[in-house]
C-alpha cells in the first residue's frame, strides 16, 4: 500500500458477508474523528464513504451503521465507558468501485474485499469521481437557423442541490441521462416536489451565454396553478406560453412584469375533433360492448355527413359519387326501417322529417320524401277520400333504389364539426343500428346520449367547444396545434423556434377534465413526434404534476382510461424524443408500467407503507438502509438514483428562484390576529 494510503487508513475489515461488511477502527481515539494530512474527517456519518484498495482499484463502501464495544466493561461494570480503549465498528455496504489513479466510478461490486483489508477515508478528489462532478463544460461551435456559427459552452451536468452528508458539496446529474429518459419525482405533500420540478427546469435555462437551452421544449400540465410564477426569473431569451383553462368570459391573469415581453398568454382550447374515438369514449364514459360501437358509428357519420359540402372537401369524382351513394344508402335504410316500425303513422312522419332536417342529400331530402308521407286517418294515402297510395309507393321505390349491399361507413377523420352535429349523428347512428335489427340499442345507449347532452350544456367543457365558424389555423389542423404548443413555426422549408416552455394551467378543471385534456394533448404531441423526420430532432418533456390523478394503476370500468396514452409514451417515447417527468405524492396509485420505464427517481419524504413498498419493488438495487431514510427526510431533501448519477445520493435540493406558487399554510400568523382581522383574499 502506498504511503499516502497508509496515512489515510482508519481501520480494517473484520467481517465480510454477502450484504454487509464490518470495519473496526484503529484504537486510541475517544470518538469517530480521524485527523488526516488534508483535513479532519468525521467518518461516522451515515451515508459517508470509505475506500478499500484492491490491486489497481478501490472498492467504495457506504457507512450504514456505527457501534462500539467497551473492553473494560467486564472488569468494572459500574464504571463509565472508556472511550479510548473501547473498540469502534462501522457497518458498511459495498456500492461500487473505481481505479486508484483516475477513471470513473462504477456502481456495483463484483469482488468483495478480504478480511483485514485496510479501509481509507475518502478525499475530496475521490468524492469528485464518485459524484461525477469533474466534467467541465465543453467549448463548442454551433450553428443557428440561418447557418451562422456561434461560440458557446455546452454543460455535461446540471447542479440539482448539495450533499446532505458532505457539507456544501454539490450534487450534479448528467444532462443526457437525466433528460434522455423518463423521470419520477415522488414524495408526500409538502415535502418539496413542486420546488424540485421547478428547480430542475430553472437549472436547464440558467446558462447566461449564447447556448441557454434554446432548443428545449417543456410542456407543463399544471393542475395546481403553481408553475407560472416559477418562470419569472428565467432569462428574457427563454420564451413561454401560458394557457389557462377557465370558465367562458373569465379573465386570464396578466403576465408578471418580469415575463411581460417573454410570455404569450391565451385561453386553453382543445378542439373536440382532434380527439380519437377512444378519447371520445373517455369523455363520454362509453361502455365497451354496446355504447362504444354506437359512438364509433356516430363519429363516422360526422365524416360522412360533414357540415362542409362534399364538393368542397372531395376532389375525386369517383370518391364523391361513392360518398353520396353511402349517404343515400344510410338515409334510405333508416327511413325504410322507420316506415315499417310499430309506431303510429304521424309519429313515423315526425321522426323521418326530424332526421332529414339535419341529414339529407339531393336525392333523399324533405322535398323528395314528403310527397309520400301524407297521412289520412292514420294511413299513408294520396288524399282524404281515396285509397290511392301512389306517393307512398314511389317513396318506397326511391328508398329501394338507393338501398345497397351493406357498405363500409367512412372512418372518423377528425375534421371540424359542431357538438350539435355529433348529437344529431348519434341519434342517426341509433336509427341505423335499429334498422340493422338491434332494437334495444337506444335503451343501451340512453346514458351515452344523456352524457353527451350534459357535456354540451356544461360550461366546464367550454374549452372543447370551438366554434366551427371562427377557426384559426391551429384549430383546424392538429399538426399546427401541436407546433404552437411546442413553440415552433413553419418558416419556408424549415422551422424556427419561438418558445421553450408551455404552461397549461388546469387548476380550475375537475379531475375528469384534467384526465381528458392531459391525455389528448400528450397523444397529439406523441403522434406528431412519431411522424417527424428525423426522429429525436426536437425532444419534448411533458411535466405531469399530481400524476396519480390521471395515470392510475387501477383502470376504470369504461372503454379506456388516460393512463393508456402515458403508458405508451413511457414504453415507446424514448425513440421519438418524447419524455415524461412524473410528479406524484402517491406512487402506489401510479401506473406501474409508467414507473417501471423511468430511468431516474427523485424521492422526497414518503411515509405511507404502501408507497414505500412500491418504491422498494421498483428499486431492488437500493439498500434497505437508504430506503429507511425516506420517512424521515426533511423538507427540500431527497434521494436521487438512476442512470444520471453514479450512486444513490441524499441531497438538499437547490432553492427554486422564484418558488412555484405553492407554500405551507401559515397557521399561527393567520389565526392569531386582532379583533376584526384583515382577510387577505381576493376574489
Amino acid at each position: 500500500m502506498a504511503r499516502d494510503e497508509k496515512s489515510r487508513a482508519i481501520g480494517k475489515i473484520v467481517s465480510v458477508a454477502a450484504d454487509r461488511l464490518v470495519v473496526e477502527l484503529h484504537r486510541g481515539s475517544d470518538n469517530f474523528t480521524v485527523v488526516g494530512f488534508d483535513d479532519v474527517h468525521y467518518v461516522a456519518t451515515l451515508g459517508s464513504y470509505l475506500m478499500v484498495p484492491m490491486q489497481a482499484e478501490y472498492v467504495v463502501l457506504e457507512v450504514v451503521g456505527l457501534r462500539e464495544k467497551d473492553f473494560t466493561a467486564s472488569q468494572s461494570p459500574q464504571s463509565d465507558m472508556d472511550k479510548t480503549s473501547s473498540a469502534k465498528f462501522l457497518d458498511v455496504v459495498p456500492v461500487g468501485s473505481m481505479p486508484t489513479r483516475g477513471g470513473s466510478f462504477r456502481f456495483g461490486v463484483s469482488t468483495f474485499p478480504p478480511l483485514y483489508a485496510d479501509a481509507l477515508y475518502a478525499r475530496d478528489e475521490d468524492l469528485d469521481r464518485i459524484f461525477n462532478v469533474d466534467l467541465p463544460p465543453k467549448n463548442d461551435i454551433r450553428f443557428d437557423r440561418n447557418g451562422a456559427s456561434v461560440d458557446g459552452t455546452v454543460p455535461y451536468t446540471i447542479e440539482i442541490g448539495t450533499s446532505a452528508i458532505f457539507k456544501d458539496y454539490p450534487v450534479r446529474a448528467r444532462l443526457d441521462e437525466l433528460f434522455g429518459g423518463h423521470v419520477a419525482v415522488l414524495g408526500n405533500t409538502g415535502s418539496g416536489k413542486s420546488c424540485t420540478v421547478a428547480t430542475i427546469f430553472q437549472s436547464v435555462f440558467s446558462k447566461p451565454d449564447e447556448f441557454s437551452a434554446q432548443g428545449a421544449a417543456f410542456v407543463i400540465f399544471d393542475v395546481n396553478g403553481e408553475y407560472r410564477k416559477a418562470l419569472d426569473n428565467l432569462p428574457d431569451t427563454v420564451r413561454s406560453m401560458y394557457l389557462k383553462a377557465s370558465e367562458p368570459g373569465a379573465p386570464i391573469p396578466e403576465s408578471s412584469d418580469e415575463r411581460k415581453d417573454a410570455e404569450v398568454k391565451d385561453r386553453f382550447r382543445l378542439p373536440h375533433w382532434f380527439m380519437s374515438v377512444d378519447e371520445w369514449a373517455l369523455l363520454l364514459r362509453a361502455s365497451e360492448k354496446s355504447q362504444l360501437p354506437a359512438l364509433r358509428t356516430a363519429l363516422g357519420l360526422t365524416t360522412l355527413f360533414n357540415e362542409t359540402p362534399v364538393d368542397d372537401v372531395v376532389d375525386d369524382p369517383n370518391k364523391k359519387t361513392e360518398l353520396v351513394e353511402i349517404q343515400n344508402h344510410v338515409l334510405a335504410k333508416i327511413i325504410y326501417s322507420i316506415l315499417h316500425g310499430d309506431s303510429s303513422s304521424p309519429s313515423k312522419v315526425d321522426r323521418i322529417l326530424a332526421v332529414l332536417g339535419t341529414f339529407s342529400t339531393a336525392d333523399i331530402s324533405k322535398d323528395t320524401v314528403s310527397p309520400g308521407l301524407k297521412v289520412y286517418f292514420g294511413q299513408f294515402k294520396d288524399g282524404a277520400n281515396t285509397d290511392s297510395t301512389d306517393g307512398y309507393d314511389k317513396l318506397l321505390e326511391l328508398l329501394q333504389e338507393h338501398h345497397k349491399d351493406e357498405p363500409v361507413l367512412p372512418s372518423y377523420n377528425n375534421k371540424p364539426f359542431s357538438f350539435e352535429r355529433l348529437q344529431a349523428a348519434l341519434n342517426l347512428a341509433l336509427f341505423y343500428e335499429e334498422a340493422n335489427g338491434n332494437k334495444q340499442i337506444r335503451d343501451y345507449c340512453s346514458q351515452l346520449v344523456t352524457r353527451l347532452k350534459s357535456v354540451i350544456d356544461n360550461p366546464d367543457y367550454e374549452f372543447l367547444r370551438v366554434d366551427v365558424g371562427t377557426l384559426k389555423e391551429y384549430d383546424r389542423e392538429h399538426v399546427a396545434y401541436v407546433d404552437r404548443l411546442l413553440g415552433i413555426e413553419k418558416d419556408a422549408d424549415s422551422y424556427k423556434k419561438l418558445r421553450q416552455v408551455c404552461c397549461i394551467d388546469l387548476n380550475d378543471a375537475s379531475d375528469e377534465i384534467v384526465e381528458l385534456a392531459s391525455a389528448v394533448v400528450s397523444r397529439l404531441i406523441f403522434d406528431r413526434m412519431r411522424r417527424a423526420d428525423p426522429r429525436n430532432a426536437l425532444p419534448v418533456h411533458l411535466i405531469l404534476e399530481e400524476a396519480h390523478r390521471y395515470i392510475s394503476e387501477r383502470p376504470n370500468r369504461f372503454a379506456i382510461d388516460a393512463g393508456i396514452t402515458f403508458q405508451r409514451i413511457a414504453k415507446e417515447g424514448r425513440k421519438y424524443g418524447a419524455f415524461l417527468i412524473v410528479a406524484s405524492q402517491r406512487p402506489s396509485e401510479l401506473s406501474k408500467t409508467v414507473l417501471s420505464q423511468c430511468n431516474n427517481f427523485i424521492i422526497h419524504r414518503i411515509q405511507n407503507p404502501d408507497d414505500l413498498s412500491q418504491i422498494k419493488q421498483m428499486t431492488p438495487f437500493i439498500s434497505e438502509t437508504v430506503l429507511r431514510r425516506l420517512p424521515s427526510l426533511p423538507k427540500q431533501h431527497a434521494l436521487i438514483f438512476g442512470n444520471s448519477v453514479n450512486i444513490p445520493t441524499t441531497f438538499r435540493v437547490r432553492d427554486a428562484d422564484p418558488t412555484p406558487h405553492s407554500s405551507d399554510t401559515a397557521i399561527r400568523q393567520i389565526w392569531y390576529a386582532p379583533h376584526d382581522p384583515k382577510v387577505i383574499w381576493t376574489v
